[in-house]
């Protein structure tokens, strides 16, 4: 299937609207950066979970995926990018994890000076593999 007069392949439509996983909601409770890091504090199970409307219900799959990838220290542009999920959309569901205690968001490690060259390096890498 292609688009008309582009000859490029036509794009599958997402599965999941964006904003449907986060409820309409675009802000989030925490000042998340691109270079914030963040952690999984356990190892999801599939027991009842918040969803973004905020009712118990089976965990999204989305959730699932994000505290399995932050099982080790992640940023939320790696986040975005690893899961190709738009960043608005990373930044809202991580903040409900970590509202909920399922993650625990770190500093970017920058003081009054420059950022460090591991973090700089860390998002350069993250940034070639989009």
């Amino acid at each position: 299937m292609t688009t008309a007069g582009s000859g490029r392949p036509a794009r599958k439509p997402a599965r999941v609207r964006p904003y449907s996983l986060t409820g309409g909601r675009t802000r989030s409770g925490h000042v998340l950066l691109v270079e914030t890091f963040v952690a999984a504090l356990e190892a999801p199970d599939g027991r009842l979970d918040l969803a973004p409307s905020g009712l118990n219900t089976r965990m999204l799959p989305e959730i699932r995926a994000i505290i399995e990838l932050c099982s080790r220290m992640r940023s939320v542009a790696e986040v975005s990018a690893m899961l190709k999920i738009p960043l608005g959309v990373v930044r809202v569901l991580l903040s409900d994890l970590a509202d909920q205690g399922k993650i625990r968001v770190y500093g970017t490690g920058r003081g009054p000076g420059q950022p460090e060259r591991a973090l700089l390096e860390r998002v350069l890498s993250g940034l070639r593999r989009l």
